[in-house]
């Protein structure tokens, strides 16, 4: 499968995309209805595209078989597939083969794939041949793979010189990376690795550099509550937009982000069935939701239209 790197074609993923939360009711399982009308509401108000069964999407606590049926949904929803990409990484890689060739058969426009993330310290011969088994699993509907670092969480880098490497084994179907470090260095290495190599930060402050060149945009978590400010802050260069936008992801500074998102999706939407998340999580309580609606009231309350 080796391959050279090349400038992409046929993948439009940029711009303000939003990792999108998952609906849960009340028995735990994926509200697929909620989701997929928050997801219209996104497109429709700022973002560029989507990421579904992200971190955001608490993908991680949904078992194989709720993946796939909020990946069909998704698919049957009539949304366009061609701006959404899907997480499909596990720390089995079995299971991340079957995530992703159902991604790839529904039609989707890439998947998002953390390392494998139990055993930490492994060599990178052994994600090497992770990566390579999903591709061979996939070679018949080549969907395109992001690769999502997070070492944070999943405690495993894809680090620069492993991703050269990928680029020289299988070339242009890896197409991007989604860098949730927060380590701009990191990140604007990565964007220089080659031309075309697509990658997205994970904050909002990055959209400058985003307009500039050196990044292909941004997939945030906070985008489910500001999309329309970072779409003018990307489009337009608009500073005071991307000043509220920041703020409202400080919101969450030493916070648990994503039930703190869910709250005011919560808040937004006038839906307390938004609050849910899934366990391990834990739905914020009265006292933590009242901080972050009244902040997030604040910011809004001084935008300029």
């Amino acid at each position: 499968m080796a391959g050279t790197q090349t400038e992409k074609s046929g993948d439009g993923l940029s711009g303000v995309i939003a990792a999108i939360a998952t609906a849960v009711d009340a028995k735990g399982e994926p509200d697929c209805a909620r989701s997929i009308a928050l997801a219209r509401f996104l497109l429709a108000n700022g973002c560029d595209g989507l990421n579904v069964l992200g971190t955001t999407g608490e993908a991680t606590s949904f078992s194989l078989d709720q993946r796939r049926r909020v990946m069909t949904a998704y698919a049957e929803s009539g949304l366009p597939r061609d701006r959404m990409m899907v997480g499909t990484g596990a720390a089995a890689p079995a299971d991340a083969i079957v995530l992703t060739r159902h991604a790839a058969e529904l039609g989707f426009a890439g998947a998002l794939v953390l390392p494998p993330f139990y055993y930490k310290g492994v060599p990178d011969d052994g994600l090497l041949a992770v990566i390579e088994a999903i591709l061979t699993a996939t070679a018949a509907r080549p969907i395109p793979l992001y690769l999502y670092h997070f070492p944070a969480q999943s405690g495993l880098p894809w680090h620069v010189a492993l991703i050269r490497r990928l680029l020289q084994n299988f070339g242009e179907r890896i197409v991007g990376l989604k860098d949730s470090s927060g380590d701009m260095a990191y990140a604007r290495e990565a964007a220089a690795i080659a031309p075309g190599f697509k990658v997205f930060p994970s904050t909002e402050a990055a959209f400058p550099e985003a307009r500039s060149g050196p990044f292909a945009g941004c997939i945030s978590a906070t985008a489910n509550l500001n999309a329309d400010l970072c779409a003018r802050a990307y489009r337009s260069g608009d500073a005071a937009a991307l000043g509220q936008a920041v703020a409202i992801r400080k919101l969450f500074d030493g916070k648990a982000l994503v039930p703190g998102i869910k709250a005011l999706l919560a808040h937004i939407h006038g839906d307390p069935q938004w609050g849910r998340v899934q366990p391990p999580l834990v739905a914020f309580r009265a006292a933590e939701r009242a901080a972050v609606t009244a902040g997030y009231d604040a910011v809004r309350a001084k935008r300029v239209a």
